[in-house]
């Protein structure tokens, strides 16, 4: 038998993408991950017929429990409830990370806020994880048919909005470079040209920072945002741009004054943008680096 602890960091990758897709925070899944790892280590592995599904299980119902809790807040969240954004290093070559990685796209986790608890877990296990129906009835302790019901609603519920995700590339990179250059010129026309003309822009600062309470659908009222926000930058201040994966689609981090200011993540789909998310609310941002060393 392996040893307990080295079998279940085999799993650990899997059960954190499951617990941060399910909550959309990264503290909360690594804490539930970390309690999965707890439970695990008093338990005998020999006598486990699925070790997946028990790890997945025991992360499973505490998120559910996490998000049954939150939910009063969640529905008195102000404006768009975007997740904590997940920035990938320097180093990670974003064409070998299309793996799992719908699970994590800020569209994908956005579309799913309309669900619930337990729909959000069927949908994600059986959808995204590929777990057949009876791993999934034993995951959340509910009959197979009951799942099969479960997920084909859910299906149903997030079929309209569900986006498609396309292997990151370096075109998508460009685009990305390319729109930031057209809003700094000012070019609105530039800018509408390399959005969709149904995009949609989501701004999330929780009521905590200026922000969008409402998304803003269209690219040219998109475009005529993005300059306007460009013309409201203070008298000296100086901004540094650095681009990164965020949630494995093409996205960046700004800082105003070498400090944290917002992260955008942008959904591209046949080379033009779909759809811009962006977190401005702090506490969203408390896991990323505060400000630019120099």
């Amino acid at each position: 038998m392996e040893n307990p602890a080295e079998l279940f960091e085999q799993y650990r990758p899997e059960l954190f993408r499951l617990a941060y897709s399910m909550l959309g925070r990264i503290a909360p899944a690594k804490d539930a991950v970390q309690e999965a790892f707890l439970r695990w280590q008093k338990q005998d592995p020999d006598q486990i017929h699925s070790h997946r599904a028990y790890l997945s299980r025991i992360v499973s119902n505490l998120c559910l429990d996490e998000l049954k809790s939150a939910q009063n807040r969640r529905e008195q969240y102000i404006g768009p409830n975007l997740p904590e954004p997940l920035v990938s290093s320097e180093e990670e070559n974003p064409q070998n990370q299309i793996e799992l990685s719908e699970s994590l796209s800020m569209a994908l986790l956005f579309t799913l806020e309309q669900l619930s608890p337990v729909q959000r877990a069927v949908f994600l296990l059986r959808e995204v994880f590929d777990y057949d129906y009876a791993s999934i009835a034993e995951v959340i302790d509910k009959t197979e048919s009951h799942c099969r019901k479960i997920a084909q609603r859910s299906r149903d519920q997030v079929k309209a909005n569900r986006p498609t995700l396309e292997k990151s590339n370096p075109k998508q990179h460009e685009l990305v470079t390319a729109f930031i250059e057209a809003v700094q010129k000012g070019n609105i026309s530039e800018i509408e040209s390399m959005l969709a003309e149904e995009a949609i822009l989501y701004s999330d600062g929780g009521g905590k920072v200026t922000a969008a309470r409402k998304p803003i659908y269209g690219a040219n009222k998109i475009a005529r945002f993005m300059v306007g926000i460009q013309k409201h930058k203070e008298e000296g201040q100086t901004v540094d741009i650095i681009f990164r994966g965020i949630n494995r689609e093409p996205g960046m981090m700004i800082y105003l004054d070498d400090k944290l200011f917002n992260v955008w993540s942008f959904h591209i789909k046949n080379g033009i943008i779909q759809n811009i998310f962006v977190v401005l609310n702090p506490d969203k941002l408390q896991h990323l680096p505060k400000k630019i060393e120099k």
